[in-house]
């Protein structure tokens, strides 16, 4: 299906690799080609995005930047990203494709779903590399600059500026040479995660292979589901890996990271949502995925009868497992202190 997808300028491929959470909303979607779309502009990004919708209720694909979070509070950013997919972009698709308990639908195209399957049919099965790799992959600040950004960090924390804030360092390769579609099948076969997505948007591709669910929308209910407190597995050692878990469970360094992250998010939730709404339906849950043990908590909202889509997601971003608290101080850190711009990176895919 990846093989065939290719061919279109702009798809969205998202994959929850069968794991069966109870709030699973799909196993396997892809959204390809481009019957219209829209780039949201700053200053105007969520009034752009909620008449666009509002113009043609429909299924809608693409990102959410980082960048974002000028929109949501008095806030500018230094630094650009290296690699720019824009403020945000959705689309509706051409071809909508759902896969489901080994079921093929096709939800939304003017080709009929026997054609779609014919063509897919004819494409390799494999992902084969086409391209010779190129990729040396470099740090953008050394090891002294990180030691030095973190004490000044850990200052504004001592100083009451901060509770917890979640500085990034980035890894990059300049001029890099890669297949996007074998790198991915690599990526997922290593780390295969219930938030995959490969998304292409004409010259840049985005592969993801992510833990965490940012917002689920499921009639008026509203969950997000925010990661803090990580813990490595041990595949080789059953005892080990068990021993790694259990730490992350009794650890109150990593529960008081998980919980003010909660609240954060409890804060967010209760601005769109209806008085005495939310909850927490999960606080400290543990689940392992290929390479970590995550603790993830489950925070749960009934949304205001007026409330738009739109209006949660200007409310709630960017995640706040991606920034701590509080969000907009930390935000203004993060970008005092990093030496590029998140971009897509701390965004969101859906």
């Amino acid at each position: 299906m990846l093989n065939w997808a290719n061919r279109f300028s702009i798809f969205c491929f998202l994959d929850n690799n069968n794991y069966n959470f109870n709030e699973s909303s799909f196993e396997c979607t892809l959204a390809a080609g481009c019957k219209r779309s829209i780039e949201l502009e700053p200053g105007k990004a969520f009034s752009q995005l909620k008449q666009f919708y509002d113009e043609k209720p429909c299924w809608l694909f693409g990102h959410l930047g980082y960048d974002l979070k000028n929109e949501t509070e008095a806030l500018h950013s230094k630094n650009r990203p290296l690699i720019d997919f824009g403020l945000s972009f959705f689309f509706e698709p051409d071809i909508l494709i759902q896969i489901r308990d080994g079921k093929f639908t096709v939800i939304n195209s003017l080709q009929n779903a026997a054609e779609i399957l014919n063509e897919i049919n004819i494409q390799p099965g494999e992902i084969t590399n086409t391209v010779t790799t190129n990729a040396a992959v470099q740090n953008s600040i050394s090891k002294k600059q990180y030691s030095d950004i973190i004490t000044k960090l850990q200052n504004h924390i001592r100083r009451g500026d901060c509770y917890e804030i979640n500085f990034c360092r980035q890894f990059f390769a300049a001029d890099a040479c890669i297949d996007p579609l074998f790198i991915y099948s690599q990526l997922v076969e290593l780390s295969a995660n219930p938030f995959s997505a490969l998304y292409k948007l004409k010259d840049k591709y985005c592969l993801c292979a992510s833990p965490e669910r940012y917002l689920k929308k499921t009639g008026n209910t509203i969950i997000s589901q925010p990661i803090k407190g990580t813990g490595k597995r041990d595949l080789s050692d059953k005892k080990a890996d068990e021993k790694n878990k259990n730490y992350l469970q009794k650890s109150k360094k990593e529960k008081s990271e998980n919980v003010m992250v909660v609240d954060l998010v409890r804060n967010d939730l209760s601005k769109i949502c209806r008085e005495g709404s939310v909850e927490v339906q999960e606080l400290f849950g543990i689940y392992s995925f290929p390479q970590v043990h995550q603790m993830i908590s489950t925070v749960k909202g009934i949304l205001k009868d007026d409330s738009h889509w739109t209006d949660v997601v200007k409310a709630t971003f960017p995640m706040g497992s991606m920034t701590g608290a509080p969000k907009k101080r930390v935000m203004q850190l993060i970008d005092e202190y990093e030496s590029s711009g998140r971009g897509l990176f701390s965004g969101s895919i859906g």
